[in-house]
């Protein structure tokens, strides 16, 4: 699994952090995301999906 993340769309949310905070993290200059990992290990990989799918601006892609 390989993760893109597009934080021109990103809104801050922070959902992702939530789901998968060893993956995902917030900038503290301006909230949005910042990705730890861009290939996390399977253990993290289910907290990655979920981050995915509740990602309100659609900020999160993944690819197999």
């Amino acid at each position: 699994m390989k993760i893109n993340v597009d934080r021109d769309r990103c809104v801050g949310a922070g959902q992702c952090v939530l789901a998968a905070a060893g993956v995902f993290d917030q900038s503290r200059d301006d909230g949005l995301v910042e990705l730890l990992q861009s290939e996390p290990p399977q253990d993290l990989q289910a907290g990655v999906e979920e981050a995915e799918m509740i990602c309100p601006s659609g900020a999160i892609e993944l690819q197999s």
